[in-house]
């Protein structure tokens, strides 16, 4: 931390406490937050691994299982270890996650400050990135915990990167590793960080032969230059072979969970061009909710995409690639910034669909810090000869991160329990099919199971190919005694979903307490076939 001395007076320090300071006015209410109905039961309150804190045959689920589609046994325990502290009060859960994107914030900053030596565009950065209203999805549902910690060990393996790029070693070098394994642990959507090293070599680190030198300000931290690569750019590739290598091991083995948990939707289904539709318009509309996130939904589903949409959208991002990559000979830090936001989205932009969301607020908690980089610089230098021009930036910043405050608040207020967050979602679209159905499951667990049952039916009527619907709205028959209307849609959401040995097992229960003994015991068989095959 040296380079942190050397930096003017105790601004450093002021400006962290600032950042932690926003961040918690905005978040401290989620310790009053319950869980959600959302994916909070199988990540903590219906997984009993979880509850059970941190045990030897915990890790080892974690480990060698796959569960939720996804394989991130980090998270896994980051999950547990609440349990073991905090058992199931919920507060506890989201302060853990608040405690992360405390730690995010601080050390993006800190990253930014180091290879740039630029403070205040720095701290911009870290707060629009504290603040914004997209990023509240992140810290206030604790399923989400899987952003945040990987997230922190992405942010490690630059902080990583920047100490490998200015004095090369193996031991620094393999500190850049263990912290993107990590982050691989934690969530798979941080692949693409070898990428965006490449993009660091470019600017600010200055390592790419004929490109910029160095950020001007890196010096000023006291941290020596990076060195140049000594053999241009094939070595930068070279040396970043393990991490790509990486890379593919976690794709494979995330397309083969979410594969063989059926949450991949088939091209059958969706073909291609729809799915690369999709992605260019909501490539845009990201864009749009940078400036105005309004409205934000807990799930924006699926719809067909007009072709002139997609071709406007198309259009839209080509014009401003290559606006950005030409300005990027004066001006590095656009193509860092646009590349970043466009590669680091990838994952998630629903090339491999996995659910029925076109988009998802929480998918911007990386990719926005490009844009925020794109945004700092380029205030910090489009106003490099105005007068009063601190006044002027500390004025203007000062009011666009109070909106941002007030938005996330107001949003994070929302996401205070199940029924606050659907009702919201209904209110903004009464098509949502996916908020019917998350409060029919919370209506269940407050014991209202004919208010249930009609929310199961609206959601049926809006996605009626949707198979979890079928089963829970059956689950709450079979709750009344009414197992004959239950059986069929037992049977019909196995028809949708021929894998899913849970529906099976739900049939096979309510025949057994119909009383047809021969029937469960039949499909108890198809249960036990269901999973040897797995």
């Amino acid at each position: 931390m040296n380079w942190l001395r050397r930096l003017p007076g105790g601004l450093p320090l002021l400006l962290c406490l600032l950042l932690a300071g926003a961040a918690l006015a905005v978040y401290s209410q989620v310790s009053h937050h319950d869980f959600l109905t959302f994916d909070d039961d199988m990540y903590v309150t219906h997984n009993p691994r979880v509850r059970a804190g941190l045990t030897w045959p915990g890790v080892k689920w974690a480990f060698t299982a796959v569960h939720s589609s996804n394989w991130h046994p980090l998270t896994w325990l980051s999950h547990m270890l609440d349990c073991q502290i905090f058992g199931m009060q919920p507060g506890g859960h989201h302060l853990t996650n608040l405690a992360w994107h405390l730690a995010n914030t601080i050390l993006l900053f800190l990253f930014l400050a180091r290879v740039t030596g630029a403070l205040r565009p720095s701290a911009l950065v870290a707060a629009l990135f504290a603040l914004h209203p997209l990023h509240v999805e992140s810290v206030a549902w604790v399923s989400e915990r899987k952003d945040l910690l990987s997230t922190f060990f992405w942010l490690a393996a630059l902080w990583a990167y920047a100490g490998y790029a200015a004095a090369p070693s193996i031991r620094r070098y393999l500190a850049v590793v263990l912290a993107f394994i990590l982050g691989l642990l934690a969530k798979p959507m941080v692949v693409t960080l070898p990428f965006v090293l490449l993009l660091l070599d470019y600017w600010p680190l200055g390592r790419v032969p004929g490109g910029p030198g160095p950020a001007p300000g890196f010096a000023g931290t006291g941290e020596p230059r990076p060195r140049p690569a000594p053999r241009g750019y094939w070595y930068l590739l070279q040396e970043k072979i393990p991490l790509f290598a990486l890379t593919i091991i976690s794709c494979l083995i995330t397309l083969a969970a979410q594969k063989g948990s059926g949450a991949m939707m088939p091209m059958a289904i969706r073909p291609l061009v729809p799915r690369i539709a999709n992605a260019l318009v909501a490539y845009v509309e990201y864009l749009v909710k940078l400036f105005w996130p309004f409205p934000m939904i807990f799930f924006y589903p699926l719809a067909p995409v007009p072709w002139w949409e997609a071709a406007g959208a198309g259009l839209v991002l080509l014009v401003l690639t290559i606006f950005l990559l030409y300005g990027s000979r004066r001006h590095p830090y656009l193509a860092v910034g646009w590349l970043w936001y466009l590669g680091t989205l990838v994952p998630v932009i629903g090339l491999v669909q996995v659910g029925g969301q076109a988009m998802a607020d929480r998918y911007t908690y990386v990719p926005f810090i490009g844009l925020f980089i794109i945004a700092a610089w380029g205030i910090a230098e489009a106003t490099a000869g105005w007068r009063r021009r601190t006044i002027v930036l500390s004025t203007s910043a000062a009011a666009l991160l109070l909106a941002c405050l007030l938005a996330s608040w107001g949003q994070a207020g929302y996401w205070r329990n199940s029924q606050t967050l659907f009702t919201r979602a209904i209110e903004i679209n009464p098509n949502n099919y996916m908020a019917f159905h998350h409060l029919g499951m919370d209506l269940v667990n407050r014991g209202k199971l004919d208010q249930a049952i009609a929310m199961y039916k609206k959601t049926l009527a809006l996605a009626p190919k949707y198979p979890p619907a079928y089963n829970n709205l059956a689950i709450a028959y079979a709750r009344q005694g009414k197992f004959k209307e239950a059986i069929p849609l037992f049977k019909e959401a196995i028809k949708l979903t021929p894998g899913n040995v849970s529906f099976y097992r739900n049939l096979a229960l309510a025949y057994e307490q119909e009383g047809k003994k021969a029937e469960a015991a039949a499909v108890m068989e198809q249960v036990k076939w269901l999973s040897g095959k797995k």
